[in-house]
């Protein structure tokens, strides 16, 4: 990409396009293409061919995408399937319609199986069944490989997929009912924190800045405990207990979205889809993701004893096995990135710190 060219970035409003826009713009690429989703519906492939063909952006960044934690990836999974489908059928498309010079996927580590050797290599994808609850998130994620790879092959584009680790950072989505562990742990803390020194006008700014179905800050206090209860955190007697699912043995691996910019911009830039045949010395031409990732993952009993002393949260914490799992462990190899030339920065401590100054700072 040189500093004029024309960059589009689909979803450039959400937790990783946010960060690759202004990792670009750091960078100094100016020509950026952002167009809101009032005037640009993804799902309406009209809208997106006619948005293509008047725009022709030269380099696509397809970073927009439904996502969300295990309990809506398994609740939703007709608008999971459905809406991921569309949005990358119709961008994918309408890119090689116009001639896009290179455009670059974005999808998510849980397309590999549900009990895939570890740590995970790209050529393990679609070798045994996928984790049930984010079946369809999966499956439509894989369709957005093949699709680049299809179009590759035939139409001798340059589209090329990246499969990131779980990611947090800045612009992350707060909201309870759908957000993934690591920002609901974070709110989970947060809340339960203000709750244990009886702090409602607190309480009140947090969801006025993040609104929460059924929860506002006009409802009254007994009502507020009530709610709160919805989500695992609850008032006993002088303390404060959050509930968490499953077990907490699980293991997960996390990498800061401002990492995960600084490496997709570093794959538009320095990799294409030749070179990764070339590389693979490959007879049949698939599984050419790439995968983005720590290479270190921990227990999500970890992680939220991570967070608790990080908060400054001094309630009591339970898990309930009851509740599903998901995949035990989805430790990424990226062995291959590595060798290309980039490697992580920012460390999972130093970035949830930094992450809950932001969050605070934000109320």
């Amino acid at each position: 990409m040189d500093f004029g060219s024309k960059i589009y970035i689909a979803g450039h409003n959400g937790l990783v396009g946010s960060a690759i826009t202004a990792e670009l713009q750091k960078q100094g690429y100016q020509n950026l293409v952002l167009p809101s989703r009032e005037t640009l519906d993804l799902l309406d492939q009209v809208q997106v061919n006619q948005f293509f063909e008047t725009q022709k952006p030269e380099y696509v960044f397809l970073a927009a995408a439904k996502v969300g934690g295990i309990m809506a990836n398994n609740r939703y999974r007709a608008d999971f399937i459905y809406e991921n489908l569309q949005i990358q059928n119709n961008i994918i498309h309408a890119a090689w319609k116009i001639g896009v010079k290179k455009l670059l996927f974005l999808g998510s580590s849980c397309i590999y199986p549900r009990e895939c050797p570890q740590p995970m290599k790209e050529e393990y994808l679609l070798t045994s069944p996928l984790e049930y609850t984010n079946e369809p998130y999966a499956i439509a994620k894989i369709a957005g490989i093949k699709l680049c790879e299809s179009y590759n092959i035939q139409y001798n584009t340059d589209f090329i997929a990246v499969m990131p680790t779980n990611l947090y950072g800045q612009n992350d989505n707060y909201n309870l009912h759908h957000s993934h562990v690591l920002p609901a742990l974070i709110r989970k803390m947060h809340l339960g924190k203000l709750l244990l020194s009886n702090n409602y006008e607190a309480i009140r700014a947090d969801l006025n800045q993040r609104p929460m179905q059924g929860i506002d800050s006009n409802t009254p206090n007994h009502e507020i405990d009530k709610q709160l209860e919805t989500f695992g955190i609850f008032r006993v007697v002088e303390n404060v207990e959050i509930k968490l699912w499953g077990s907490g043995n699980p293991r997960r691996e996390f990498l800061h979205s401002s990492d995960l910019a600084k490496a997709v911009v570093f794959v538009m830039n320095n990799i294409s889809f030749k070179d990764i045949v070339k590389e693979r010395n490959m007879l049949e031409v698939r599984n050419t993701h790439i995968n983005i990732g720590s290479g270190e993952d921990l227990s999500i009993r970890e992680l939220s004893d991570m967070i608790k002393r990080i908060i400054g949260f001094n309630g009591s914490i339970t898990w309930n096995p009851e509740k599903p799992d998901g995949t035990f462990r989805k430790l990424m190899d990226v062995s291959r990135l590595k060798v290309m030339g980039w490697k992580q920065h920012i460390s999972l401590e130093a970035g949830i710190q930094q992450v809950y100054k932001d969050y605070c700072n934000a109320v």
